[in-house]
């Protein structure tokens, strides 16, 4: 709703007539959004002598280095050392077409693939070919962390990069107004005022700095030469001076919520539910201001992508009792049942209470962070029958699949979890599957890429194939599964394959 523009004079008036203060205790209308645990999941089968990959994620200042001719798209977060992954991932292949690989990356579904996913996205690298200062890759890198809910790593990355252009820079700043630590970029946009995404983020970080008389000429400004939107407008005059409105009808959201609008409205005291809004938007819920039932709704939301580490989503589950019944406080009751067995190692309550909450698990598809957290432990119970099956099934899915295959029948999953299925199962999934571990060969696309070094290429064509044989195409299955194998990410294909086998994929 556009603001009355009877009260336009009076907000200026005012603003002139008072003297710039800077608060003293915090910066206007600061919010402590997050703890500062890095929140993403990097579950590549490293080995343990490897340093924690989070380590390398809490990067503070920003630092500029001299770029040559092809800008920054070789900056990444974890070495080859760490990763794996030979320098020339990128190297053969054009810039503009990883660009677009990157953004058609859909690893929603399969943990395995948003493992490798976040591999890719933050490996350190040679430039692409055609690389130029527009840093087309690290951007679509960017793009799809903070796509994926992944804000730390993606500021990290920004941060190790230094947001000195304007694309890279209008990133830096929307991704730290989701983190609640815009007050850094906006001393950065002091700075270096050309770097404005627009009018509006240099109104909103005046404002912050406490220079509220700038902060109204720029906006009135801004408004006169039609450079902000009335929406936008009226955000701004209300978070300059809110008790000038009061009274005023609340305002209604116009047109898409950005971040800098999200904050604008919560300031105000018209905050916008998440729901709706893209997933990076769900971290303003995990704060310790918001409901329990928006902080559990938003760590699953998270959870589902690997950018909440299952211990937080853990911690958010038991946080408290719930008061209610039905949907989520269903399955909280549930997961917190069987935790409390399983924390007193009583077999017979996990027999009762493991099929309640793997069934909860299923429902918001979180079976695999579920397994990371209480497969090994499962392993560790003398369970017998149908439970002891189950048990062994989610174990199957955690970091100790191999360990969870030694220990229960010998089946189809045993022999596959082994590096060694069955060749000639019955099930037409499970055959599939099987034929990439028993000389299937890579399609003659990929072979190509790989041959002409296109590494990393190859690697995000056969992650859009696993995408594809996950939702049912049989034949894709198998091309990627044996690309995955042929170019020594064993580990991965054996757990994206058990994945596939034992979850619910199709939906």
């Amino acid at each position: 709703m556009p603001a009355n523009p009877r009260l336009r004079p009076a907000l200026s008036a005012l603003l002139l007539s008072v003297t710039p203060v800077l608060a003293q205790d915090a910066p206007l209308s600061a919010i402590d959004w997050l703890n500062p645990t890095p929140t993403v999941t990097l579950d590549m089968g490293l080995p343990l002598s490897e340093p924690p990959v989070a380590a390398g994620l809490q990067t503070h200042d920003i630092k500029v280095t001299s770029l040559d001719d092809n800008g920054r798209d070789a900056v990444g977060l974890l070495p080859s050392s760490v990763t794996g992954l030979p320098a020339s991932l990128w190297a053969s292949s054009d810039a503009s077409d990883l660009s677009d690989m990157v953004a058609d990356q859909r690893p929603e579904v399969l943990p395995s693939m948003q493992a490798l996913l976040y591999t890719l996205l933050l490996a350190e690298a040679d430039a692409p070919r055609g690389a130029g200062l527009d840093d087309e890759l690290l951007l679509s890198r960017i793009d799809k962390l903070v796509d994926l809910g992944a804000l730390e790593q993606a500021s990290a990355l920004l941060e190790r990069a230094g947001p000195t252009n304007p694309a890279l820079f209008a990133r830096w700043f929307e991704v730290t107004l989701l983190m609640g630590e815009e007050q850094r970029a906006c001393e950065a946009l002091s700075a270096a005022p050309h770097l404005a995404p627009d009018y509006a983020s240099r109104i909103f970080c005046t404002a912050r700095a406490g220079d509220w008389r700038a902060a109204a000429l720029t906006l009135d400004t801004a408004k006169a030469l039609g450079l902000v939107s009335e929406e936008m407008d009226a955000l701004l005059l209300r978070f300059l001076d809110p008790e000038l409105f009061e009274g005023e009808p609340l305002l209604v959201a116009a047109g898409p919520i950005t971040p800098l609008k999200y904050r604008l409205y919560e300031a105000i005291g018209e905050p916008q539910p998440t729901t709706g809004l893209p997933r990076a938007f769900a971290h303003a819920d995990l704060r310790d201001t918001a409901g329990w039932k928006a902080q559990l709704e938003a760590s699953e939301r998270l959870a589902r992508t690997s950018a909440l580490h299952e211990n937080r989503l853990l911690g958010i589950y038991s946080d408290r009792q719930p008061a209610a019944s039905g949907m989520i406080w269903d399955r909280v009751a549930a997961v917190q049942a069987f935790d409390k067995s399983i924390a007193a190692k009583d077999v017979r309550a996990v027999a009762d209470t493991l099929p309640t909450a793997w069934a909860s698990m299923q429902q918001v598809h979180l079976e695999v962070p579920f397994a990371r957290l209480y497969g090994p432990l499962l392993l560790q119970l003398p369970l017998q029958g149908v439970t002891a099956r189950l048990a062994r099934d989610i174990a199957l899915l955690s970091t100790d699949y191999e360990k969870a295959a030694r220990n229960g029948p010998r089946d189809f999953l045993s022999g596959l979890a082994l590096g060694s299925p069955p060749r000639t199962p019955n099930d037409p999934l499970h055959r599939a599957i099987s034929e990439a571990f028993h000389g299937a060969g890579v399609p003659q696309e990929i072979s190509t890429m790989l041959a002409r070094g296109q590494l990393g290429e190859g690697i995000l064509t056969a992650m859009s194939l696993m995408d594809d044989g996950a939702a049912g195409n049989l034949v894709a299955l198998t091309e990627a599964l044996a690309t995955f194998r042929a170019v020594g990410l064993e580990d991965t294909a054996r757990r994206a394959a058990l994945q596939v086998a034992l979850l619910d994929t199709r939906g």
